[in-house]
């Protein structure tokens, strides 16, 4: 059973929500509809299109958002994130030296996109990194992947995991580029939103570092960055491009402005420029078209939520970020809150574990969910304990 705690704006907004609360029952929350928020949507020509503000959770534009399709070398990205989980588990090194085989030369040199990699040249892992995220290196891909897991399969078994564990349920990947692989490879517009949410908090240093570079120099050679966001769009930080010819133009970036973060997934574009004019205007649509309101400071008390089995029987819910929202402007009277979690709780559960979410409901648009945690470690009761809640179960 889910518990839901309805919380109402009873005031204007300024820094926060004064609030009462409604109602504490057991439902189950109605799934809404998903709409679109104010403003012009991008081109008819561009079959797929999300805008997330993962920041707040909420979606502010969406266009096909679970139609899988072909990323192309996007999928470059999963490749980056499964590097970065490695390096943090120790397994992967960047200063480690890999060598270019025979074989890999062979396949890969000159195909597509490419660092010019010469057979047996010993790459630093930072080096190949730097040019699979700037500037798309198909050859370095493949180096990284052989370097580290001996066979190319085994790497790709090594990236399906990570998505199956983020909860990516209609992705999945044949290669370590995206090289055109007879459909095998596909995914969907919030399964890549979910690879950049979880990229980007996981590993804010690593991403700091390699994605979004103006460029890379390899072997002499100086290559751009075909980012059509970074250097052109005030707080674009990039992410990857992808094009083949059975894909079309895709692009999954994300940009930062003041604290709020959007990230942004086109696929399917006709042409280079469609897709470059889609991502940039509809990230400044999302940076400007809301009035963005703050909801509740970082570790500040949303609620409370029912314990069973435990040594207190409720617990505070905390954020653990600063909780904003974006409002269509003139409709923040009309804005609602509620917190879920399946409940009563459980105990034992430690302070900070994820156990609810606060979802905010704002007219037009998806509603949005926010983790929230326990305030407090809450251990199993003890005999007498149970009992006596027992008995105060029956009253309550």
């Amino acid at each position: 059973m889910t518990a839901v705690l309805k919380l109402y704006p009873i005031r204007g907004l300024r820094l926060g929500f004064a609030m009462v609360i409604a109602l504490l029952c057991a439902a189950y929350t109605p799934a809404l509809s998903a709409q679109n928020g104010p403003g012009p949507p991008p081109p008819d020509d561009v079959p797929i299109v999300l805008l997330v503000d993962v920041t707040s959770g909420q979606v502010l534009y969406s266009r096909e958002a679970d139609r899988r399709f072909v990323p192309a070398s996007i999928t470059k990205v999963m490749t980056m994130y499964h590097a970065f989980e490695l390096i943090e588990e120790g397994s992967l090194d960047p200063a480690q030296i890999m060598t270019m085989d025979d074989e890999t030369w062979r396949d890969w040199n000159g195909e597509g996109s490419t660092m010019w990699i010469n057979a047996q040249d010993q790459v630093p892992v930072h080096d190949l990194l730097t040019g699979i995220a700037n500037i798309s290196a198909n050859d370095g891909a493949i180096m990284l992947a052989k370097g580290h897991s001996g066979t190319v399969p085994t790497w790709v078994d090594g990236m399906n995991s990570r998505a199956r564990a983020l909860r990516m349920v209609n992705s999945h990947f044949g290669t370590p580029n995206g090289w055109p692989d007879e459909g095998r490879t596909f995914t969907t517009a919030n399964d890549l939103v979910v690879l950049a949410q979880s990229m980007i908090r996981r590993h804010p240093d690593k991403f700091a570092r390699y994605i979004g570079l103006p460029g890379f120099r390899y072997n002499g050679i100086e290559q751009p960055n075909r980012d059509p966001m970074i250097g052109r769009l005030e707080g674009a930080d990039g992410i990857k491009t992808g094009y083949t010819n059975e894909s079309g133009f895709g692009y999954l970036g994300t940009a930062q402005r003041n604290g709020q973060r959007l990230v942004l997934v086109v696929a399917g574009a006709p042409r280079n420029a469609i897709r470059a004019r889609s991502a940039r205007a509809l990230t400044e649509w999302g940076f400007t078209a809301f009035d963005r309101e703050r909801l509740f400071e970082r570790g500040e008390n949303v609620g409370f939520a029912r314990v069973q089995g435990g040594d207190s029987r409720s617990v505070a819910l905390q954020t653990d970020r600063t909780v904003f929202v974006n409002v269509p402007r003139g409709q923040a009277a009309n804005l609602r809150m509620s917190i879920v979690y399946d409940g009563p709780l459980r105990a034992p559960f430690d302070q900070g574990e994820d156990v609810a979410a606060l979802v905010i409901e704002v007219p037009g648009m998806e509603p949005a969910r926010v983790p929230l945690q326990a305030a407090k470690r809450v251990g199993e009761a003890g005999i007498f304990a149970r009992i006596a809640n027992g008995i105060a179960g029956w009253f309550s």
